[in-house]
């Protein structure tokens, strides 16, 4: 299905609902062929709607599947275990989305079309109200007045009254989203749909060339029969980092780290990699692009031997290759983004884990801790040394699963052969971990998007992660966020 098609079904659906025909709108939905991570939560809302919470959640784990950093469908996830009363896996979403806010008070996710503000005080609260649920009264009463840090005037009532009804050890309203406010279409894209044309297509009158049917603009040409097969490259061409190509079909991103393009743009491939996607430069940005969607520029008289030019591509674009680990900008795998639950063929055991995203292992009936540690590890492509396994979503000194358990009280919870672990995952393995690394800001930067870190010229960064080439993630003033990489440079050792 093409994005056009894909476009047009979307904004379909949404106007449904707009007109509260949600009957109409989910089966809409449902018939998108290749669903976005918005498209996945636009589903997942109306299936809340309709109180069908299984196929919510596999709605909702499809959207964090294709986008691990969307804290909204962790919120509505967590909030779909709620309802289901499975008060662990529901703090362990909250706690997601509130990771995903990244110490900022809100996320106004308006700029990507969803008119809601995801408020870190709200999260805490329905974190709270979870806790309270399992009995644990005193962490509910932590999480309260944590909240009120975040908080802002609209939300301070909320808060209070819920901090009321804690120190009374008495239940209180969760916070809930609106489930008929959904992810929207672009708008500009939707008034593209029935664009149409007023000049019509150029025709070519005569030309020197014989069989010349091309129309459109291209470089400058000489136009006699005997000349050069191939004109000189272009300086500008030859100057640019990278290997030139044309953009055949529209790419829309369905992560950070891809990039956008349009039929017509000329990009610049950095690296190819072998699942068929390729890291490209366009207007000084970088990011990925499916390689099947680009053609290597050729600059030449004419495309084949008889001079006639081939005709631009009227079909639909082809399906988006697979990532697979090794080629992402930030250098950092990107595995298995949707996961789908492995069917048991004879009579193993099937291990539904959680972890930034959610995904399925099988091993051999009673097996040791080594098989499901291994199997695990491979999946994550991490050390055993780098992973913690736990029964509950908090990982305490009795929920805990290592070589030391006694994985007979492992199995014994298995409802139906299948059973679920929470798993965490060390980034730094070393025994000698590294010491902080500090930045300097050489320029000011301020931004109004909640997830930027601001700060002025001359203050000190702590560094915490690289995002891509271009973006830095640390913390300053007792913010955390993200900044660009030129606005910095790092301290020397000696110098701090």
């Amino acid at each position: 299905m093409s994005f056009v098609d894909t476009l047009r079904q979307w904004d379909e659906a949404v106007t449904c609902v707009d007109r509260q025909d949600l009957t109409e709108a989910l089966r809409i939905f449902l018939a998108i062929k290749e669903p976005n991570s918005k498209i996945y939560f636009d589903i997942g809302c109306l299936h809340l709607l309709n109180q069908d919470f299984d196929a919510a959640e596999k709605a909702f784990d499809r959207s964090i599947g294709k986008d691990e950093h969307l804290a909204i469908a962790f919120f509505q996830r967590g909030m779909t275990f709620y309802k289901k009363e499975r008060y662990e896996e529901s703090l362990a979403d909250f706690q997601q989305a509130f990771k995903a806010l990244r110490g900022n008070q809100l996320i106004d996710y308006k700029a990507l079309g969803l008119r809601y503000k995801l408020y870190a005080c709200e999260v805490l609260l329905n974190m709270a109200l979870s806790e309270a649920q399992m009995g644990k009264w005193e962490k509910a009463h932590e999480k309260l007045v944590k909240a009120l840090d975040y908080k802002t005037d609209t939300k301070l009532n909320i808060i209070d009254k819920a901090l009321d009804s804690a120190l009374r050890q008495k239940l209180f309203k969760p916070v809930e989203f609106p489930s008929k406010v959904l992810f929207r279409p672009n708008k500009h894209y939707v008034a593209e749909l029935e664009k149409k044309d007023y000049l019509g297509k150029a025709k070519v009158v005569s030309s020197v060339v014989p069989q010349d049917a091309f129309s459109g603009f291209a470089p400058l040409q000489p136009q006699v029969e005997d000349g050069p097969t191939r004109p000189k490259e272009p300086e500008v061409l030859r100057a640019l980092e990278g290997e030139p190509h044309t953009v055949l079909f529209e790419f829309v991103p369905e992560t950070s780290d891809e990039l956008a393009v349009v039929p017509g743009n000329i990009v610049f491939v950095l690296q190819k990699g072998a699942d068929n996607w390729a890291y490209v430069v366009f207007n000084e940005r970088r990011g990925l692009v499916p390689y099947n969607y680009l053609e290597r520029l050729e600059i030449s008289l004419a495309s084949k031997q008889n001079g006639a030019r081939s005709q631009p591509p009227n079909r639909e674009p082809p399906t988006r290759p697979e990532r697979k680990p090794g080629l992402t900008p930030t250098g950092n795998s990107s595995g298995d983004t949707q996961h789908k639950d492995e069917e048991p063929t004879d009579n193993s055991y099937i291990i539904k884990v959680r972890f930034t995203f959610t995904f399925a292992v099988s091993v051999p009936p009673e097996s040791p801790y080594a098989i499901l540690i291994e199997k695990i590890s491979k999946k994550l492509k991490r050390p055993p040394s780098a992973i913690t396994l736990s029964l509950t979503a908090e990982a305490t000194e009795e929920s805990v699963i290592d070589a030391s358990t006694e994985m007979e009280s492992v199995w014994s919870r298995a409802s139906g052969r299948r059973v679920t672990l929470w798993c965490k995952a060390t980034e730094q393995t070393d025994e000698n971990p590294k010491s902080e690394i500090h930045l300097v800001a050489i320029h000011s930067y301020e931004s109004s998007n909640p997830e930027d870190l601001s700060f002025h010229e001359g203050d000190t960064i702590t560094f915490l992660s690289k995002v891509n080439q271009d973006w830095l993630e640390g913390q300053c003033n007792g913010n955390t966020g993200i900044f660009p990489a030129s606005f910095v440079e790092e301290v020397p050792a000696n110098g701090q």
